[in-house]
């Protein structure tokens, strides 16, 4: 059984990449269900109609992934 989730893009923050396909690996502020938004990576097709998985971080997360990020 499919479980059916809602999703709202509150903003695009940022494309990674691009394949030959037009699929973007995108850097987000998602919405799921409703629920406040968290910063998500994942694939999607052109104009938002599909998705690959992905991982949705907190704010304390991302903060933590940039001084990460920042020591390399």
């Amino acid at each position: 059984m499919t479980q059916e989730f809602s999703y709202e893009i509150m903003e695009e923050v940022v494309v990674l990449s691009e394949n030959q396909k037009g699929w973007r690996k995108e850097l987000n502020l998602i919405s799921w269900n409703g629920r406040p938004a968290k910063f998500d990576i994942r694939d999607w097709a052109p104009d938002h109609e599909k998705m690959g998985k992905g991982i949705t971080l907190t704010n304390e997360e991302v903060e933590v992934l940039k001084q990460a990020l920042e020591k390399m």
